[in-house]
Parts: C-alpha cells; structure tokens; sequence
C-alpha cells in the first residue's frame, strides 16, 4: 500500500470560511493572507480535487494522507473561530475520494485541550492526530497536550508532528519560514519529545514532518553535552517523514536511526515528492509500503 503521508489539500467547506472571514487567516479570492507575512498568491490547481487525485495515483499511491496547514494558526484561534474550519475541514476532508485520507486536528486555544474531539474525529476514520510543533515545544506543552496523546494511545493510533505559524521575518526570502523558523520548532519538538513527551508516552507512535528538522543527527552532540550515553538505541515507534530532502539528508538520517523508522512523504503541493537514491528498491518499499503501515497500526491508518 505506497502511502504519502503527508499533504494538504483544501475541501470546498474550508475554502468558503476561509473566504468569509474578515482577519487572518483568511481568503481574498486565491490570494492568502496571515498575521505577519506578505500576501500569498494560492494556485487554484493545487485544491482540485479531482487533479489531485489523479496526481496522486500517477505517484503510484494507494494512500495519501492530507493533513490541516498548522502554519495558518487554526488550531490557535478563539475556539469560536477554530470550531467551524475544523469542522469544515474535517467534513471535507473525510469525504474525499480514495486514495485520501487524513489527519485529524483540534482546538488548541481552549484553557484544556478536549480528548474527546480527538476520539470523535479517529471514530469518523482520521489516521491519527496532527499537532503543529509550537505547542509541544517543552515539557510544559508535553504536559499539556498529554490528555490529547493518552487518548491516541488507547486507541493506538499515532501523532504527527507538523511546523506550526512563524511569526513574519520583514525582508526576509520567501523561503525562509520553509528552513529557518519550521526547522527550528521540529528540531526542538523532538528533543523536547525525547526528555519529556516518551518518558510519559512509551509506547506512543509518533512521525516528525521533515526530518524532525534533521534534530536526530545531532546524536554525537547529545552525548557530549550530558543528554546521555544511548546514542545507538533506536526508538522503533519514532518516525521521520521525508519532504523537502533528498537522497544525502535521508541517507544520513538512515545511518543515525536506521531506515525502518523513515517514511515518505511529499508536503505536496508546497514541494514534489522525491524517492531518495538509496542503493535498493527495498529501501523505497521500506519508505513508501512497509514503514507508513507500521506507523499507520493494523487499520493501515485510514477510512478507505
């Protein structure tokens, strides 16, 4: 079952709330406007939903997971504003046609995030939970969402740690939130994950969008610095999905956890999926097919 399990796509619901509000996040036609950053022209192609199916099929996918654009801050907004392009989100996103399916999102502004919208949203057919890497940044946001991450493990499915809003950089190149602010929260989230988040959590599947921004290379650095001494012991149930890099990034992060916990994923449409060069068809079979399943569960992740 090749599987991409990671993309975004934007159901017709979403797109019309997007287009009602009056602040960011919000939809002026195509063009996409968010607290402190220019402008962003959307290219309608990329949220049609009958070419992005037949993209993902000319991938050769059985599945694609599509997951809500964190960086647009819903999950931060007042709950008042958060609950209907979730619920638009959701609707939508549930009702597309194979090969999609999705992740599920919740509220994350409320004084206590709510269990039971992660229940309800993984009993509707989601494949697990996305959070963005801003609110698990240290033990507190650990902490917190950990009512959250105790009802992915009783059901056994898994997180997926996605880059949350930056803040707008003036003069910044259109590409840096992409490789300075995304990189930073998901290297922190990981290490964050490690000291705080599996202590609490052993047995929780949990993937890290791009590389987990490359944080597990740093493996060398850890045991200098006193953050301790089992540098060569992999966690089987932490993965790292591929977007963005290519065969000299995934290469070094198989040599640093070993390739069963590596799996593909595009971030399509903001980047085109790329099948590292890693000496052996087995190694893409591991990438795309047998890692997604184990990171996925039993139910291969998806309502189908």
């Amino acid at each position: 079952m090749p599987t991409d399990v990671h993309q975004h796509l934007w159901p017709p619901e979403f797109l019309a709330l997007l287009r009602a509000r009056s602040a960011p996040p919000r939809l002026d036609g195509w063009t996409l406007h968010l607290p402190g950053e220019p402008p962003y022209p959307v290219d309608p192609a990329d949220h049609d939903i009958a070419a992005r199916a037949r993209l993902a099929r000319a991938d050769g996918l059985d599945l694609a997971l599509i997951s809500l654009s964190s960086p647009l801050g819903i999950e931060d907004l007042p709950p008042a504003e958060a609950a209907p392009l979730l619920t638009a989100f959701h609707d939508g996103a549930l009702d597309l046609p194979e090969p999609f399916g999705v992740w599920a999102s919740v509220c994350l502004s409320a004084p206590e995030p709510d269990p039971g919208a992660v229940r309800h949203e993984l009993a509707r057919g989601c494949a697990g939970l996305q959070l963005p890497a801003t609110a698990l940044l240290d033990a507190a946001g650990w902490a917190r969402c950990a009512p959250l991450l105790d009802a992915l493990a009783e059901l056994d499915k898994p997180l997926f740690v996605h880059p949350g809003a930056a803040p707008g950089t003036p003069d910044a190149p259109a590409w840096w939130p992409a490789l300075v602010p995304y990189v930073q929260q998901l290297h922190a989230a990981w290490f964050a994950f490690r000291a705080f988040g599996r202590p609490r959590h052993p047995d929780l599947r949990v993937c890290f969008a791009a590389l987990a921004g490359l944080a597990p290379l740093h493996g060398e650095r850890l045991v200098a610095r006193g953050g301790g001494r089992e540098r060569g012991r992999v966690d089987c149930n932490a993965f790292y999905e591929t977007s963005s890099y290519g065969t000299r990034a995934v290469d070094a992060l198989v040599r640093a956890a070993g390739i069963d916990v590596v799996v593909s994923g595009s971030d399509r449409p903001y980047a085109a999926p790329v099948l590292p060069d890693l000496g052996a068809q087995a190694a893409i079979h591991a990438l795309r097919t047998a890692n997604p399943a184990r990171l996925l569960g039993p139910t291969k992740g998806a309502r189908r």
